[in-house]
């Protein structure tokens, strides 16, 4: 099976959703949050950098467990972002609504 490359709106998206999962990490240490949702430090800190766009449902699932994220209001924050700013146009990295 070939997998098709990402598009520039599936790309911000994985940037605004490694933006917001950082920021919901706050002070807390990327070995400690990944050994709690039983992950790897290295995949937490690709996700959180966009550099896996389209992580697993699961892995998102876990992680968002443990910082105390709904499910429901993490998508409702990286949709609503994607509707103001249309699917190809990336936010977070160009200092839009979720940029800290």
């Amino acid at each position: 099976m070939v997998r098709l490359p990402l598009t520039p709106g599936e790309l911000a998206r994985g940037q605004r959703l490694g933006e917001l999962l950082r920021r919901s990490r706050g002070a807390q240490s990327i070995p400690e949050v990944a050994a709690a949702a039983e992950v790897s430090p290295e995949t937490l800190r690709k996700i959180e950098s966009g550099r896996i766009a389209t992580p697993a449902f699961t892995t998102i699932a876990a992680i968002a467990a443990v910082l105390d994220m709904s499910l429901d209001g993490l998508w409702g924050e990286i949709s609503r972002v994607s509707e103001e700013t249309g699917p190809d146009e990336p936010s977070a990295a160009s200092g839009g609504p979720l940029a800290s």
